[in-house]
């Protein structure tokens, strides 16, 4: 006999609470199955949309993220299988003494919520004021910064377009603000005129567009390094909440369980460009490999300003990116 949601009792669950070890009844009349691994995946747009679900058995089901499934507990069935084994042995005497000696049915247990992260509030007005003011106009600090080093074509490229005006509307515009920070950090060696462009970015505000914010969240990781390393410590944590900030956005529960669970994963399982490193050191390709090298070193800045994560520590966040920045600067 299978032990469907309709021949056996069964609760309701968001799809965003299942974690490993429940039961599920995947569609069709089969029994409960015990879930092994839970993977999130993202639209087209980077919003968890689906929820890949492998089972024990190796079998998987795809659930919306919005979704509410049947559960059992895998001992619910067990127990149906030896009520009903009791019930047919023709020793009546048997199955009396088996009634009077069984216990009662176990009470309802609410399994425990996945663990989420907490979220994260933004800096106070107190804490903002440690990012000081521009001095002067954005294309005023751009110019600054630029006219500290004449000819180096990358950062001369990058202001000129700049100066003839900044509009942080525009998506182009704020990438252009985190490369010149980044040139000027990493290349030239000039955190101070750095940290002064990426503030122009760092007081944003997140507008839920995630291409402007990518320029915005690489200027903070910046931000929060260049700090770190000058001792500024209490400047640098204000860069971080700002980092975090958007995470506590979401106020609809459910998508920021899952929000947060996708958050989790990319931190503990990072994209450090291991094979696009190995290959272009294989094919000799050292332009190639240093390219690849600096998007290794904004992960592992955005890793440290996060305060690492269960796979990578912050200790070895920071001989990483030590390692890093003599690779690119060589």
């Amino acid at each position: 006999m299978t032990h469907s949601p309709a021949t056996q009792q069964y609760t309701e669950k968001q799809a965003g609470d299942l974690q490993p070890g429940d039961f599920v009844f995947p569609p069709g009349d089969g029994p409960a199955e015990e879930i092994s691994t839970i993977e999130v995946q993202n639209d087209d747009y980077g919003v968890a949309a689906l929820l890949l679900v492998t089972m024990v058995d190796g079998g998987t089901v795809r659930i919306a993220v919005g979704s509410s499934v049947p559960v059992g507990e895998g001992s619910d069935v067990g127990a149906y299988d030896a009520s009903t084994s009791a019930s047919s042995t023709p020793d009546s005497s048997t199955s009396a003494e088996s009634d009077a000696e069984a216990p009662a049915g176990p009470a309802d247990v609410v399994p425990p919520r996945p663990e989420v992260p907490p979220a994260h509030t933004g800096p106070s007005a107190e804490e903002l004021a440690l990012i000081p003011e521009p001095g002067g106009t954005p294309e005023a600090v751009v110019r600054a910064a630029a006219a500290d080093h004449k000819g180096k074509n990358g950062v001369q490229v990058l202001s000129e377009r700049l100066a003839k005006g900044i509009n942080t509307k525009s998506g182009s515009c704020l990438r252009d603000l985190s490369d010149l920070a980044f040139d000027l950090c990493i290349v030239l060696r000039d955190p101070d005129h750095a940290l002064a462009v990426a503030d122009l970015l760092n007081v944003l505000p997140f507008d839920g567009n995630l291409d402007r914010w990518a320029s915005i969240e690489r200027a903070l990781a910046l931000s929060s390094f260049i700090c770190r390393e000058a001792g500024q410590s209490d400047r640098a944590a204000v860069y971080e909440k700002l980092l975090r900030a958007p995470e506590s956005q979401e106020e609809d529960p459910f998508k920021a369980r899952i929000n947060a669970r996708v958050r989790q994963r990319s931190l503990n399982e990072p994209n450090l460009y291991d094979k696009e490193i190995f290959r272009a050191i294989d094919n000799g390709n050292h332009e190639a490999e240093r390219e690849w090298r600096f998007l290794r070193l904004e992960a592992l800045m955005f890793l440290r300003a996060h305060g690492g994560s269960k796979t990578i520590g912050e200790d070895e966040l920071a001989r990483r990116i030590g390692n890093e920045l003599e690779s690119v600067r060589a």
